[in-house]
Protein backbone atom coordinates (compact mmCIF):
# COMPACT_ATOMS: atom_id res chain seq x y z
CA UNK A 1 0.00 0.00 0.00
CA UNK A 2 1.26 3.50 -0.81
CA UNK A 3 2.69 5.28 2.22
CA UNK A 4 0.82 8.44 1.26
CA UNK A 5 -2.67 7.05 0.79
CA UNK A 6 -5.66 8.89 2.27
CA UNK A 7 -9.20 7.48 2.10
CA UNK A 8 -12.50 8.84 3.42
CA UNK A 9 -14.80 6.07 4.63
CA UNK A 10 -18.56 6.18 5.25
CA UNK A 11 -20.45 3.64 7.38
CA UNK A 12 -24.20 3.32 7.82
CA UNK A 13 -25.43 -0.27 7.90
CA UNK A 14 -27.88 0.12 10.78
CA UNK A 15 -27.43 2.27 13.88
CA UNK A 16 -24.26 4.33 13.39
CA UNK A 17 -23.87 7.18 10.91
CA UNK A 18 -20.09 7.41 10.72
CA UNK A 19 -17.39 8.96 8.55
CA UNK A 20 -13.62 8.59 8.89
CA UNK A 21 -10.33 9.59 7.28
CA UNK A 22 -7.50 7.07 7.15
CA UNK A 23 -4.01 8.41 6.45
CA UNK A 24 -1.46 5.65 5.92
CA UNK A 25 1.34 8.21 5.62
CA UNK A 26 1.05 9.19 9.31
CA UNK A 27 1.74 5.76 10.78
CA UNK A 28 5.17 6.81 12.10
CA UNK A 29 6.79 7.61 15.44
CA UNK A 30 3.67 7.74 17.61
CA UNK A 31 1.66 5.19 15.64
CA UNK A 32 2.96 2.03 14.02
CA UNK A 33 1.66 0.26 10.94
CA UNK A 34 -0.51 -1.79 13.33
CA UNK A 35 -2.00 1.30 14.98
CA UNK A 36 -3.53 3.19 12.06
CA UNK A 37 -4.01 6.95 12.03
CA UNK A 38 -7.78 7.19 11.65
CA UNK A 39 -10.03 10.14 12.42
CA UNK A 40 -13.59 8.92 13.14
CA UNK A 41 -16.78 10.95 13.57
CA UNK A 42 -19.91 8.98 14.58
CA UNK A 43 -23.51 9.94 15.32
CA UNK A 44 -25.34 6.90 16.69
CA UNK A 45 -29.08 6.29 16.52
CA UNK A 46 -30.65 5.35 19.85
CA UNK A 47 -34.27 4.13 19.77
CA UNK A 48 -36.55 5.35 22.52
CA UNK A 49 -37.76 1.81 23.20
CA UNK A 50 -37.27 -1.69 21.90
CA UNK A 51 -34.76 -2.48 19.18
CA UNK A 52 -33.78 -0.60 16.08
CA UNK A 53 -36.72 0.51 13.92
CA UNK A 54 -35.65 0.48 10.23
CA UNK A 55 -37.67 3.59 9.30
CA UNK A 56 -36.35 5.58 12.24
CA UNK A 57 -32.80 4.37 11.55
CA UNK A 58 -33.06 5.49 7.92
CA UNK A 59 -34.37 8.90 8.98
CA UNK A 60 -31.43 9.22 11.37
CA UNK A 61 -29.02 8.34 8.55
CA UNK A 62 -30.61 10.93 6.29
CA UNK A 63 -30.02 13.65 8.89
CA UNK A 64 -26.70 12.51 10.36
CA UNK A 65 -24.66 11.24 7.38
CA UNK A 66 -24.15 14.72 5.83
CA UNK A 67 -23.01 16.06 9.21
CA UNK A 68 -20.45 13.35 9.90
CA UNK A 69 -19.14 13.53 6.33
CA UNK A 70 -18.68 17.28 6.60
CA UNK A 71 -16.74 16.89 9.85
CA UNK A 72 -14.50 14.18 8.38
CA UNK A 73 -14.00 16.16 5.18
CA UNK A 74 -13.03 19.25 7.18
CA UNK A 75 -10.42 17.16 9.01
CA UNK A 76 -9.13 15.83 5.69
CA UNK A 77 -8.75 19.36 4.34
CA UNK A 78 -7.06 20.65 7.50
CA UNK A 79 -4.50 17.85 7.50
CA UNK A 80 -3.93 17.76 3.75
CA UNK A 81 -0.39 18.90 2.90
CA UNK A 82 -0.65 18.69 -0.88
CA UNK A 83 -1.47 21.38 -3.44
CA UNK A 84 -4.66 23.29 -2.75
CA UNK A 85 -6.20 22.28 -6.08
CA UNK A 86 -5.85 18.55 -5.30
CA UNK A 87 -8.64 16.65 -3.50
CA UNK A 88 -7.87 16.04 0.19
CA UNK A 89 -8.38 12.26 -0.18
CA UNK A 90 -7.49 9.69 -2.83
CA UNK A 91 -10.76 7.72 -2.71
CA UNK A 92 -14.15 7.44 -1.03
CA UNK A 93 -15.06 4.07 0.50
CA UNK A 94 -18.52 3.13 1.76
CA UNK A 95 -20.30 0.16 3.34
CA UNK A 96 -22.27 -1.66 0.61
CA UNK A 97 -23.73 -4.24 3.03
CA UNK A 98 -24.87 -6.31 4.77
CA UNK A 99 -27.33 -4.12 6.62
CA UNK A 100 -30.67 -2.35 6.52
CA UNK A 101 -31.52 -1.45 2.93
CA UNK A 102 -32.89 2.06 3.62
CA UNK A 103 -29.80 2.96 5.67
CA UNK A 104 -27.40 1.54 3.09
CA UNK A 105 -29.09 3.48 0.30
CA UNK A 106 -28.59 6.77 2.15
CA UNK A 107 -24.88 5.99 2.57
CA UNK A 108 -24.48 4.82 -1.02
CA UNK A 109 -26.06 7.98 -2.38
CA UNK A 110 -23.83 10.17 -0.20
CA UNK A 111 -20.70 8.25 -1.23
CA UNK A 112 -21.48 8.58 -4.94
CA UNK A 113 -22.13 12.30 -4.62
CA UNK A 114 -18.90 12.87 -2.69
CA UNK A 115 -16.89 10.78 -5.13
CA UNK A 116 -18.18 12.87 -8.02
CA UNK A 117 -17.71 16.17 -6.20
CA UNK A 118 -14.07 15.35 -5.32
CA UNK A 119 -13.43 13.53 -8.62
CA UNK A 120 -11.91 10.51 -6.86
CA UNK A 121 -12.62 6.77 -7.23
CA UNK A 122 -15.34 4.96 -5.31
CA UNK A 123 -14.69 1.77 -3.28
CA UNK A 124 -17.51 -0.51 -2.09
CA UNK A 125 -16.68 -2.36 1.15
CA UNK A 126 -18.31 -5.39 2.76
CA UNK A 127 -19.04 -4.40 6.36
CA UNK A 128 -18.24 -7.82 7.85
CA UNK A 129 -14.99 -8.24 5.89
CA UNK A 130 -14.02 -4.80 7.21
CA UNK A 131 -14.43 -6.11 10.76
CA UNK A 132 -12.02 -8.92 9.91
CA UNK A 133 -9.51 -6.76 8.05
CA UNK A 134 -9.24 -4.12 10.78
CA UNK A 135 -8.37 -6.94 13.17
CA UNK A 136 -5.79 -8.35 10.77
CA UNK A 137 -4.37 -4.85 10.17
CA UNK A 138 -4.08 -3.85 13.83
CA UNK A 139 -2.75 -7.25 14.95
CA UNK A 140 -0.14 -7.68 12.24
CA UNK A 141 -1.24 -11.33 11.86
CA UNK A 142 -0.69 -12.99 8.48
CA UNK A 143 -3.77 -15.17 8.05
CA UNK A 144 -5.94 -15.37 11.16
CA UNK A 145 -9.28 -16.99 11.73
CA UNK A 146 -11.82 -14.27 12.54
CA UNK A 147 -14.77 -14.53 14.91
CA UNK A 148 -17.28 -11.82 13.99
CA UNK A 149 -19.69 -11.24 16.87
CA UNK A 150 -22.05 -8.33 16.38
CA UNK A 151 -25.68 -7.42 16.77
CA UNK A 152 -27.06 -9.09 13.66
CA UNK A 153 -24.15 -11.38 12.84
CA UNK A 154 -22.13 -14.23 14.27
CA UNK A 155 -19.80 -16.26 12.10
CA UNK A 156 -16.26 -17.56 11.61
CA UNK A 157 -14.17 -16.61 8.60
CA UNK A 158 -10.85 -17.83 7.22
CA UNK A 159 -9.04 -16.97 3.99
CA UNK A 160 -8.63 -19.61 1.28
CA UNK A 161 -8.23 -19.40 -2.48
CA UNK A 162 -9.00 -15.72 -2.90
CA UNK A 163 -12.04 -15.43 -0.62
CA UNK A 164 -12.99 -15.39 3.03
CA UNK A 165 -14.80 -18.66 3.65
CA UNK A 166 -17.60 -18.96 6.18
CA UNK A 167 -16.55 -21.90 8.36
CA UNK A 168 -19.45 -21.61 10.79
CA UNK A 169 -22.30 -19.25 11.61
CA UNK A 170 -25.44 -18.73 13.63
CA UNK A 171 -28.37 -20.90 12.67
CA UNK A 172 -30.93 -18.30 13.69
CA UNK A 173 -30.01 -14.80 14.87
CA UNK A 174 -26.99 -12.65 15.61
CA UNK A 175 -25.46 -12.80 19.08
CA UNK A 176 -26.30 -9.20 19.99
CA UNK A 177 -29.86 -9.54 18.79
CA UNK A 178 -30.20 -12.72 20.85
CA UNK A 179 -29.16 -10.90 24.02
CA UNK A 180 -31.48 -8.01 23.12
CA UNK A 181 -34.43 -10.39 22.94
CA UNK A 182 -33.86 -11.35 26.55
CA UNK A 183 -33.33 -7.81 27.81
CA UNK A 184 -36.47 -6.58 26.05
CA UNK A 185 -38.33 -9.43 27.73
CA UNK A 186 -37.31 -8.15 31.18
CA UNK A 187 -38.02 -4.53 30.26
CA UNK A 188 -34.52 -3.17 29.64
CA UNK A 189 -33.88 -0.70 26.83
CA UNK A 190 -31.63 -1.10 23.79
CA UNK A 191 -28.80 -1.98 23.66
CA UNK A 192 -29.12 -4.93 26.01
CA UNK A 193 -25.59 -6.33 25.91
CA UNK A 194 -23.96 -3.82 28.28
CA UNK A 195 -26.82 -4.32 30.74
CA UNK A 196 -26.37 -8.09 30.64
CA UNK A 197 -22.64 -7.63 31.25
CA UNK A 198 -23.24 -5.31 34.22
CA UNK A 199 -25.89 -7.54 35.82
CA UNK A 200 -23.72 -10.64 35.35
CA UNK A 201 -21.15 -9.25 37.80
CA UNK A 202 -23.51 -10.19 40.67
CA UNK A 203 -24.70 -13.50 39.21
CA UNK A 204 -24.21 -17.19 39.90
CA UNK A 205 -24.28 -20.06 37.43
CA UNK A 206 -27.51 -21.86 36.51
CA UNK A 207 -27.97 -24.43 33.75
CA UNK A 208 -29.13 -23.18 30.35
CA UNK A 209 -29.13 -24.87 26.91
CA UNK A 210 -25.81 -25.04 25.05
CA UNK A 211 -26.13 -25.71 21.30
CA UNK A 212 -23.09 -26.25 19.07
CA UNK A 213 -23.36 -28.19 15.79
CA UNK A 214 -19.88 -28.50 14.33
CA UNK A 215 -18.89 -24.88 13.85
CA UNK A 216 -22.48 -23.68 13.61
CA UNK A 217 -24.44 -22.68 16.68
CA UNK A 218 -27.93 -21.63 17.76
CA UNK A 219 -29.18 -19.07 20.28
CA UNK A 220 -32.95 -19.59 20.07
CA UNK A 221 -33.14 -22.37 22.65
CA UNK A 222 -31.04 -20.62 25.27
CA UNK A 223 -32.98 -17.38 24.86
CA UNK A 224 -36.32 -19.14 25.27
CA UNK A 225 -35.03 -20.86 28.40
CA UNK A 226 -33.69 -17.57 29.79
CA UNK A 227 -37.05 -15.85 29.27
CA UNK A 228 -38.91 -18.70 30.94
CA UNK A 229 -36.49 -18.65 33.88
CA UNK A 230 -37.05 -14.93 34.36
CA UNK A 231 -40.84 -14.97 34.19
CA UNK A 232 -41.17 -15.39 37.94
CA UNK A 233 -38.88 -12.42 38.68
CA UNK A 234 -40.58 -9.33 40.15
CA UNK A 235 -41.15 -6.23 38.05
CA UNK A 236 -38.79 -4.06 40.11
CA UNK A 237 -36.03 -6.66 39.69
CA UNK A 238 -36.49 -6.57 35.92
CA UNK A 239 -36.61 -2.79 35.77
CA UNK A 240 -33.76 -0.78 34.32
CA UNK A 241 -31.35 0.66 36.82
CA UNK A 242 -31.60 -2.27 39.25
CA UNK A 243 -30.08 -1.55 42.66
CA UNK A 244 -27.95 -4.65 42.34
CA UNK A 245 -29.72 -6.44 45.21
CA UNK A 246 -30.49 -10.07 44.44
CA UNK A 247 -34.17 -10.95 44.63
CA UNK A 248 -36.06 -14.22 44.52
CA UNK A 249 -39.71 -13.75 43.55
CA UNK A 250 -42.52 -16.17 42.71
CA UNK A 251 -40.01 -18.97 42.22
CA UNK A 252 -38.21 -17.14 39.42
CA UNK A 253 -34.45 -17.22 38.85
CA UNK A 254 -32.70 -13.95 39.79
CA UNK A 255 -32.02 -11.93 36.67
CA UNK A 256 -28.36 -11.56 37.67
CA UNK A 257 -27.96 -15.35 37.59
CA UNK A 258 -29.61 -15.54 34.17
CA UNK A 259 -27.34 -12.81 32.81
CA UNK A 260 -24.26 -14.51 34.25
CA UNK A 261 -25.26 -17.85 32.74
CA UNK A 262 -26.20 -16.31 29.40
CA UNK A 263 -22.68 -14.96 29.08
CA UNK A 264 -21.07 -18.24 30.20
CA UNK A 265 -23.08 -20.29 27.71
CA UNK A 266 -23.38 -17.94 24.73
CA UNK A 267 -19.75 -16.82 24.85
CA UNK A 268 -18.65 -20.36 25.66
CA UNK A 269 -20.34 -21.51 22.45
CA UNK A 270 -18.60 -18.80 20.45
CA UNK A 271 -15.23 -19.63 21.98
CA UNK A 272 -15.67 -23.34 21.33
CA UNK A 273 -16.49 -22.87 17.66
CA UNK A 274 -13.57 -20.45 17.32
CA UNK A 275 -11.29 -23.18 18.66
CA UNK A 276 -12.83 -25.67 16.24
CA UNK A 277 -12.04 -23.29 13.38
CA UNK A 278 -8.43 -22.97 14.56
CA UNK A 279 -8.18 -26.74 14.75
CA UNK A 280 -9.73 -27.28 11.30
CA UNK A 281 -7.52 -24.74 9.54
CA UNK A 282 -4.35 -25.28 11.55
CA UNK A 283 -4.13 -21.56 12.22
CA UNK A 284 -2.58 -20.24 15.42
CA UNK A 285 -3.99 -16.71 15.08
CA UNK A 286 -7.46 -15.48 16.06
CA UNK A 287 -8.93 -11.99 15.72
CA UNK A 288 -12.23 -10.71 17.05
CA UNK A 289 -14.63 -8.38 15.25
CA UNK A 290 -18.01 -6.81 15.94
CA UNK A 291 -19.62 -4.76 18.66
CA UNK A 292 -20.24 -7.70 20.99
CA UNK A 293 -16.44 -8.04 21.04
CA UNK A 294 -16.40 -5.15 23.50
CA UNK A 295 -17.69 -7.55 26.17
CA UNK A 296 -14.87 -8.22 28.63
CA UNK A 297 -15.99 -11.78 29.41
CA UNK A 298 -16.00 -12.79 25.74
CA UNK A 299 -12.49 -11.39 25.24
CA UNK A 300 -11.35 -13.13 28.43
CA UNK A 301 -12.68 -16.49 27.21
CA UNK A 302 -11.08 -16.19 23.78
CA UNK A 303 -7.74 -15.13 25.26
CA UNK A 304 -7.79 -18.07 27.72
CA UNK A 305 -8.64 -20.54 24.96
CA UNK A 306 -5.83 -19.28 22.73
CA UNK A 307 -3.36 -19.31 25.60
CA UNK A 308 -4.28 -22.90 26.47
CA UNK A 309 -3.71 -24.10 22.89
CA UNK A 310 -0.64 -21.92 22.18
CA UNK A 311 -2.35 -19.55 19.74
CA UNK A 312 -2.30 -15.74 19.55
CA UNK A 313 -5.41 -13.64 20.12
CA UNK A 314 -6.13 -10.04 19.20
CA UNK A 315 -9.13 -7.80 19.81
CA UNK A 316 -8.94 -4.36 18.16
CA UNK A 317 -9.46 -1.15 20.07
CA UNK A 318 -13.17 -0.71 20.98
CA UNK A 319 -13.57 2.13 18.48
CA UNK A 320 -12.90 -0.44 15.73
CA UNK A 321 -15.22 -3.11 17.17
CA UNK A 322 -18.52 -1.24 17.14
CA UNK A 323 -19.88 -0.03 13.79
CA UNK A 324 -17.44 2.62 12.57
CA UNK A 325 -16.21 4.18 9.36
CA UNK A 326 -12.57 3.73 10.37
CA UNK A 327 -12.56 0.07 9.37
CA UNK A 328 -14.33 0.99 6.12
CA UNK A 329 -11.61 3.53 5.33
CA UNK A 330 -8.73 1.14 6.18
CA UNK A 331 -10.08 -1.70 4.04
CA UNK A 332 -11.07 0.82 1.37
CA UNK A 333 -7.43 1.91 1.19
CA UNK A 334 -6.26 -1.69 0.76
CA UNK A 335 -8.80 -2.26 -1.99
CA UNK A 336 -7.97 1.03 -3.72
CA UNK A 337 -4.25 0.18 -3.69
CA UNK A 338 -5.12 -3.14 -5.36
CA UNK A 339 -7.16 -1.35 -8.04
CA UNK A 340 -10.42 -2.69 -6.63
CA UNK A 341 -12.76 0.26 -7.24
CA UNK A 342 -16.36 0.36 -8.43
CA UNK A 343 -17.96 2.43 -11.18
CA UNK A 344 -20.91 4.62 -10.20
CA UNK A 345 -23.34 2.62 -12.31
CA UNK A 346 -22.24 -0.62 -10.57
CA UNK A 347 -22.26 0.71 -7.00
CA UNK A 348 -25.68 -0.53 -5.92
CA UNK A 349 -25.83 -1.51 -2.23
CA UNK A 350 -26.57 -5.10 -1.18
CA UNK A 351 -28.39 -5.67 2.15
CA UNK A 352 -27.59 -9.41 1.93
CA UNK A 353 -23.90 -9.02 1.04
CA UNK A 354 -22.18 -12.10 2.48
CA UNK A 355 -18.44 -11.97 3.18
CA UNK A 356 -17.81 -15.12 1.13
CA UNK A 357 -19.14 -13.28 -1.95
CA UNK A 358 -16.24 -10.80 -1.88
CA UNK A 359 -13.24 -11.44 -4.17
CA UNK A 360 -10.23 -10.67 -1.95
CA UNK A 361 -8.03 -8.69 -4.33
CA UNK A 362 -5.75 -7.04 -1.76
CA UNK A 363 -3.93 -10.10 -0.40
CA UNK A 364 -2.53 -13.34 -1.77
CA UNK A 365 -0.24 -16.20 -0.95
CA UNK A 366 -0.65 -16.13 2.82
CA UNK A 367 -3.48 -18.53 3.55
CA UNK A 368 -3.26 -21.06 6.34
CA UNK A 369 -0.94 -24.04 5.86
CA UNK A 370 -2.42 -27.05 7.62
CA UNK A 371 -0.51 -28.52 10.50
CA UNK A 372 0.70 -32.09 10.05
CA UNK A 373 0.18 -35.13 12.21
CA UNK A 374 2.38 -35.71 15.25
CA UNK A 375 2.19 -38.21 18.10
CA UNK A 376 0.30 -35.59 20.10
CA UNK A 377 -2.53 -33.66 18.46
CA UNK A 378 -4.41 -30.80 20.10
CA UNK A 379 -7.88 -30.74 18.62
CA UNK A 380 -10.67 -28.32 19.34
CA UNK A 381 -11.97 -30.30 22.30
CA UNK A 382 -9.35 -32.79 23.39
CA UNK A 383 -5.72 -33.79 23.49
CA UNK A 384 -5.16 -36.87 21.32
CA UNK A 385 -2.08 -39.01 21.87
CA UNK A 386 -1.01 -41.80 19.51
CA UNK A 387 0.49 -44.69 21.46
CA UNK A 388 1.47 -47.41 19.00
CA UNK A 389 -1.72 -48.97 17.62
CA UNK A 390 -3.86 -47.12 20.15
CA UNK A 391 -5.20 -43.56 20.33
CA UNK A 392 -5.93 -41.99 23.72
CA UNK A 393 -8.32 -39.02 23.68
CA UNK A 394 -8.42 -36.87 26.82
CA UNK A 395 -11.04 -34.14 27.18
CA UNK A 396 -9.01 -31.81 29.35
CA UNK A 397 -10.74 -29.07 31.38
CA UNK A 398 -11.22 -25.84 29.42
CA UNK A 399 -10.05 -22.85 31.41
CA UNK A 400 -12.37 -20.48 29.56
CA UNK A 401 -15.57 -22.34 30.56
CA UNK A 402 -17.37 -22.19 33.88
CA UNK A 403 -16.38 -25.35 35.82
CA UNK A 404 -19.98 -26.60 36.14
CA UNK A 405 -20.60 -26.21 32.41
CA UNK A 406 -17.22 -27.70 31.55
CA UNK A 407 -17.74 -30.79 33.73
CA UNK A 408 -21.17 -31.37 32.22
CA UNK A 409 -20.00 -31.07 28.61
CA UNK A 410 -16.93 -33.27 29.11
CA UNK A 411 -18.96 -36.08 30.67
CA UNK A 412 -21.85 -35.86 28.21
CA UNK A 413 -19.63 -35.75 25.14
CA UNK A 414 -17.43 -38.63 26.29
CA UNK A 415 -20.51 -40.76 26.89
CA UNK A 416 -22.06 -39.85 23.54
CA UNK A 417 -18.84 -40.43 21.63
CA UNK A 418 -18.45 -43.93 23.05
CA UNK A 419 -22.08 -44.84 22.46
CA UNK A 420 -22.49 -43.41 18.95
CA UNK A 421 -19.09 -44.63 17.70
CA UNK A 422 -20.11 -48.18 18.56
CA UNK A 423 -23.62 -47.73 17.16
CA UNK A 424 -22.30 -46.39 13.84
CA UNK A 425 -19.97 -49.38 13.60
CA UNK A 426 -22.90 -51.76 14.14
CA UNK A 427 -24.68 -50.00 11.26
CA UNK A 428 -21.75 -50.81 8.97
CA UNK A 429 -19.95 -47.45 9.04
CA UNK A 430 -16.16 -47.76 9.50
CA UNK A 431 -15.24 -46.35 12.92
CA UNK A 432 -12.42 -47.15 15.36
CA UNK A 433 -12.99 -49.90 17.91
CA UNK A 434 -13.30 -48.54 21.46
CA UNK A 435 -10.82 -50.19 23.81
CA UNK A 436 -11.54 -48.36 27.07
CA UNK A 437 -13.76 -45.59 28.51
CA UNK A 438 -13.09 -43.55 31.66
CA UNK A 439 -16.01 -41.18 32.26
CA UNK A 440 -14.53 -39.75 35.46
CA UNK A 441 -11.44 -38.54 33.57
CA UNK A 442 -13.38 -37.94 30.31
CA UNK A 443 -10.93 -40.21 28.47
CA UNK A 444 -11.42 -42.68 25.62
CA UNK A 445 -9.02 -45.21 24.14
CA UNK A 446 -9.49 -46.33 20.51
CA UNK A 447 -7.72 -48.43 17.97
CA UNK A 448 -5.62 -46.36 15.56
CA UNK A 449 -7.30 -46.10 12.13
CA UNK A 450 -6.35 -44.58 8.80
CA UNK A 451 -3.18 -42.88 7.70
CA UNK A 452 -4.24 -39.22 7.63
CA UNK A 453 -7.12 -36.83 8.15
CA UNK A 454 -9.42 -36.46 5.15
CA UNK A 455 -8.38 -32.80 4.79
CA UNK A 456 -4.88 -34.01 3.87
CA UNK A 457 -6.15 -36.57 1.36
CA UNK A 458 -9.26 -35.15 -0.28
CA UNK A 459 -10.54 -37.18 -3.23
CA UNK A 460 -13.99 -37.45 -4.76
CA UNK A 461 -14.30 -41.15 -3.93
CA UNK A 462 -13.48 -40.57 -0.25
CA UNK A 463 -15.87 -37.64 0.00
CA UNK A 464 -18.55 -39.74 -1.69
CA UNK A 465 -18.00 -42.37 1.01
CA UNK A 466 -18.57 -39.74 3.69
CA UNK A 467 -21.93 -38.95 2.09
CA UNK A 468 -22.88 -42.64 2.24
CA UNK A 469 -21.74 -42.97 5.85
CA UNK A 470 -23.78 -39.98 6.99
CA UNK A 471 -26.83 -41.29 5.15
CA UNK A 472 -26.41 -44.61 6.98
CA UNK A 473 -26.32 -43.11 10.47
CA UNK A 474 -29.19 -40.77 9.62
CA UNK A 475 -31.31 -43.77 8.65
CA UNK A 476 -30.40 -45.22 12.04
CA UNK A 477 -31.76 -42.10 13.74
CA UNK A 478 -28.73 -40.11 14.86
CA UNK A 479 -26.30 -37.48 13.60
CA UNK A 480 -22.54 -37.14 13.80
CA UNK A 481 -22.74 -33.51 14.93
CA UNK A 482 -19.29 -32.41 13.74
CA UNK A 483 -18.47 -34.13 10.42
CA UNK A 484 -15.54 -31.99 9.25
CA UNK A 485 -12.58 -33.01 7.14
CA UNK A 486 -10.58 -33.32 10.38
CA UNK A 487 -13.07 -35.79 11.84
CA UNK A 488 -12.73 -38.28 9.00
CA UNK A 489 -9.68 -40.55 8.80
CA UNK A 490 -8.57 -42.13 5.50
CA UNK A 491 -6.09 -44.74 4.38
CA UNK A 492 -5.48 -48.45 4.15
CA UNK A 493 -7.51 -50.48 6.60
CA UNK A 494 -8.52 -54.06 7.29
CA UNK A 495 -11.82 -55.14 5.78
CA UNK A 496 -14.63 -56.63 7.83
CA UNK A 497 -13.58 -60.16 6.81
CA UNK A 498 -10.82 -59.97 9.45
CA UNK A 499 -8.22 -61.05 6.92
CA UNK A 500 -5.18 -58.80 7.44
CA UNK A 501 -4.13 -59.31 3.82
CA UNK A 502 -7.53 -58.13 2.60
CA UNK A 503 -7.18 -54.34 2.93
CA UNK A 504 -8.47 -51.38 0.99
CA UNK A 505 -8.62 -47.60 1.06
CA UNK A 506 -11.11 -46.85 3.81
CA UNK A 507 -12.91 -43.78 5.08
CA UNK A 508 -13.55 -43.74 8.84
CA UNK A 509 -15.84 -41.45 10.80
CA UNK A 510 -14.36 -40.39 14.15
CA UNK A 511 -15.20 -37.97 16.98
CA UNK A 512 -18.94 -38.42 17.61
CA UNK A 513 -18.84 -36.22 20.72
CA UNK A 514 -21.36 -33.71 19.34
CA UNK A 515 -23.69 -36.39 17.96
CA UNK A 516 -27.17 -37.16 19.26
CA UNK A 517 -30.29 -39.19 18.49
CA UNK A 518 -32.90 -37.37 16.43
CA UNK A 519 -35.58 -37.90 13.81
CA UNK A 520 -35.67 -34.27 12.65
CA UNK A 521 -34.96 -33.54 8.99
CA UNK A 522 -33.35 -30.24 9.93
CA UNK A 523 -30.75 -31.99 12.10
CA UNK A 524 -29.77 -34.33 9.26
CA UNK A 525 -29.49 -31.38 6.87
CA UNK A 526 -27.31 -29.50 9.37
CA UNK A 527 -24.97 -32.51 9.53
CA UNK A 528 -24.54 -32.24 5.76
CA UNK A 529 -24.12 -28.48 5.96
CA UNK A 530 -21.28 -28.77 8.49
CA UNK A 531 -19.35 -31.15 6.24
CA UNK A 532 -20.09 -29.07 3.15
CA UNK A 533 -18.73 -25.93 4.81
CA UNK A 534 -15.60 -27.77 5.95
CA UNK A 535 -14.95 -28.73 2.33
CA UNK A 536 -15.26 -25.08 1.33
CA UNK A 537 -12.83 -24.10 4.06
CA UNK A 538 -10.16 -26.74 3.38
CA UNK A 539 -10.28 -27.78 -0.30
CA UNK A 540 -8.42 -25.98 -3.08
CA UNK A 541 -11.25 -26.78 -5.51
CA UNK A 542 -14.30 -27.62 -3.39
CA UNK A 543 -17.07 -27.70 -6.00
CA UNK A 544 -16.39 -31.20 -7.47
CA UNK A 545 -15.97 -32.55 -3.96
CA UNK A 546 -19.23 -31.00 -2.79
CA UNK A 547 -21.07 -32.61 -5.69
CA UNK A 548 -19.45 -35.99 -4.99
CA UNK A 549 -20.53 -35.71 -1.36
CA UNK A 550 -24.13 -35.09 -2.42
CA UNK A 551 -23.98 -38.00 -4.86
CA UNK A 552 -22.89 -40.32 -2.07
CA UNK A 553 -25.69 -39.16 0.20
CA UNK A 554 -28.23 -39.35 -2.61
CA UNK A 555 -27.23 -42.96 -3.27
CA UNK A 556 -27.75 -44.14 0.32
CA UNK A 557 -30.00 -41.53 1.94
CA UNK A 558 -33.26 -39.66 1.57
CA UNK A 559 -33.68 -37.03 -1.13
CA UNK A 560 -35.74 -34.84 1.19
CA UNK A 561 -32.69 -34.31 3.41
CA UNK A 562 -30.83 -32.84 0.44
CA UNK A 563 -33.86 -30.67 -0.21
CA UNK A 564 -33.71 -29.35 3.34
CA UNK A 565 -29.96 -28.75 2.90
CA UNK A 566 -30.78 -26.42 0.01
CA UNK A 567 -33.17 -24.57 2.32
CA UNK A 568 -30.44 -24.18 4.95
CA UNK A 569 -27.96 -22.87 2.38
CA UNK A 570 -30.50 -20.39 1.02
CA UNK A 571 -31.27 -18.77 4.34
CA UNK A 572 -28.29 -16.43 4.54
CA UNK A 573 -28.82 -16.65 8.25
CA UNK A 574 -26.90 -13.63 9.46
CA UNK A 575 -27.91 -11.06 6.86
CA UNK A 576 -30.11 -7.99 7.01
CA UNK A 577 -33.47 -9.52 7.94
CA UNK A 578 -32.11 -10.13 11.44
CA UNK A 579 -30.50 -6.71 11.50
CA UNK A 580 -33.88 -5.10 10.99
CA UNK A 581 -35.13 -6.64 14.21
CA UNK A 582 -32.56 -4.94 16.43
CA UNK A 583 -28.85 -4.45 16.11
CA UNK A 584 -26.74 -4.16 19.20
CA UNK A 585 -23.49 -3.26 17.50
CA UNK A 586 -23.09 -0.39 19.93
CA UNK A 587 -21.99 -3.13 22.33
CA UNK A 588 -24.50 -5.79 22.85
Amino acid sequence: MSSELRVLGIEGTAWAASAAVYDSGHESEVRSEHDPDVFIETDAYQPESGGIHPREAAEHMHDAVPRVIETALAHARETHDGPADEPPVDAVAFSRGPGLGPCLRVVGTAARALSQALDVPLVGVNHMVAHLEIGRHTSGFDSPVCLNASGANAHLLAYRNGRYRVLGETMDTGVGNALDKFTRHVGWSHPGGPKVEAAAEDGEYVDLPYVVKGMDFSFSGIMSAAKQASDGVSANQASEGSSGERSESDGGVPVEDICFSLQENVFGMLTEVAERALSLTGSDELVLGGGVGQNARLREMLAAMCDQRGAEFHAPDPRFLRDNAGMIAVLGAKMYAAGDTVALEDSRVNPDYRPDQVPVTWREGDEVTFERETDEIRGAEALVTVEGDRVVKRRLPKRYRHPDLDDRLRRERTTLEARLTSLARREGVPTPVIVDVDLREATLEFEFVGEADLRDGLTESRVRDVGKHLATIHRAGFVHGDPTTRNVRVGRGQCDTGDASDSTDRTYLIDFGLGYHTDHLEDYAMDLHVFDQSLVGTADDPDPLREAFREGYREAGEQRVLGRLRDVEARGRYVSDSKSESDSESQS
